[in-house]
């Protein structure tokens, strides 16, 4: 039975060690995947893939550059969160084809791509592929948020990690680096060990209202 919206923000913790004997069913990491999929992003470009590795062989040559951290090989799914680099620059073509799936006249898809350019010259991101590369990132922690809450919600835990050697993990998937770069690895399964204790600091210092 699924759970609240609640009930799933209390269950989600990093999960450190997964039981390798339960694997999750094809319709809900389709529903994880989808919570990516149908997430925010800026100017709606979805600047993101979803490498969904399921291979264990690959998962054990990826470890070692992931801080040896035992996630990688003991859960279910690693999901991959890529951030995109090159459909994102304005040059390429790719944000104007996006604009254009919006049912609008031609002058006002224009005036939405010369904001994006604008926007994205003005900040500094369009800079060099690293500061393109930290602006994407960003997006893509949106979807990978959505994604963990949606796991929660069938009662499956997850794990985000950044701790890599990114570039070393990057040479095994054979990423082409000018159209992808790993923003963060999310491993789904089922927790072999109890939940520890939530920590976390007060609500009174965390958010306040301005009124």
């Amino acid at each position: 039975m699924d759970k609240s919206f609640k009930e799933a923000m209390d269950f989600r913790h990093a999960c450190k060690l997964f039981d390798e004997t339960k694997k999750i069913n094809d319709e809900d990491i389709l529903f994880i995947l989808e919570a990516g999929r149908n997430s925010p992003s800026s100017f709606g470009q979805e600047g993101w893939k979803f490498l969904v590795i399921t291979n264990d062989e690959l998962k054990k040559r990826i470890r070692p550059h992931c801080w040896d951290q035992p996630q990688i090989t003991t859960c279910s799914h690693l999901v991959v969160i890529l951030a995109a680099i090159d459909s994102l620059k304005p040059q390429s073509g790719i944000p104007t084809k996006r604009f254009q799936r919006r049912d609008l006249p031609q002058d006002m898809i224009k005036k939405y791509v010369e904001l994006y350019k604008s926007h994205l010259e003005k900040t500094g991101i369009l800079e060099n592929d690293e500061t393109l590369y930290a602006w994407s990132s960003k997006q893509c922690y949106i979807a990978s948020a959505n994604m963990m809450t949606a796991a929660a919600v069938k009662g499956i835990d997850s794990c985000p990690i950044e701790g890599m050697d990114r570039q070393e993990v990057e040479k095994i998937l054979n990423l082409d680096i000018k159209k992808f770069q790993i923003a963060l690895l999310l491993p789904f399964g089922y927790r072999v060990n109890p939940q520890p204790k939530r920590i976390r600091l007060k609500a009174d210092e965390v958010y306040e209202f301005i009124k």
